[in-house]
């Protein structure tokens, strides 16, 4: 039986990668036999992420608000870039830009973003970042998590495909707990490109 082809993944990333680096890792050992990344594209050019992506030689590219007069003309590049590289799928990973709607329209249904929160709590305006854990000890949450969801013109609040929790535990601080959520982001983010591949086939 012949195997049907891969899905070809853009990931779109604004600082260190590690998300990124957790979708290679499970390319690289099989666990996501499904997908490979075709492009990596960064909003700054210092991302550590483009570092990750060329060590596994992976085309990047970097597409800055600052260089394009307009959002339209920003979403005009991005949308070229993702096509040139034949993208089935779309991975928010730490990607600091709300996409233009033109940019959700060319790939309605296939861009999907992870957010360090348990949607719909701590989401949307505003909510990026430490400040969602800042914003969850504050409000004396007993769980935090993260979750994978479809990216539409929205701010997170397209339909969710996978969410985990993690317990707050007394004397958790916001960079604790940023990294028991971002602990739980790099197995549930290769967990859910899995499921979309395996939805769209």
């Amino acid at each position: 039986m012949l195997m049907s082809r891969k899905f070809r993944v853009s990931v779109l990333v604004s600082g260190g990668g590690t998300n990124l680096q957790a979708l290679i890792d499970s390319i690289g050992s099989g666990s996501l036999p499904e997908a490979e990344i075709a492009l990596v594209i960064s909003s700054r050019e210092d991302a550590f992420a483009l570092e990750r992506a060329r060590r596994a030689g992976i085309k990047t590219a970097v597409i800055a608000a600052k260089d394009f007069p307009d959002k339209a003309a920003l979403a005009r590049e991005l949308v070229c870039a993702l096509a040139d590289a034949n993208t089935d799928l779309v991975v928010l990973a730490g990607y600091m830009s709300i996409l233009h709607p033109d940019v959700v329209r060319s790939y309605s249904g296939r861009i999907i973003n992870i957010h360090p929160s348990l949607i719909p709590k701590y989401c949307g305006k505003g909510f990026y970042g430490i400040k969602v854990h800042r914003a969850v000890l504050e409000a004396g949450e007993k769980a935090s998590g993260a979750t994978v969801h479809y990216v539409d013109e929205g701010i997170d609040t397209g339909d969710i495909i996978l969410q985990r929790e993690v317990l707050v535990e007394k004397g958790d601080d916001e960079n604790t707990l940023a990294a028991k959520v971002l602990e739980v982001e790099h197995k549930i983010l290769p967990e859910a490109v899995k499921i979309v591949c395996e939805t769209v086939k």
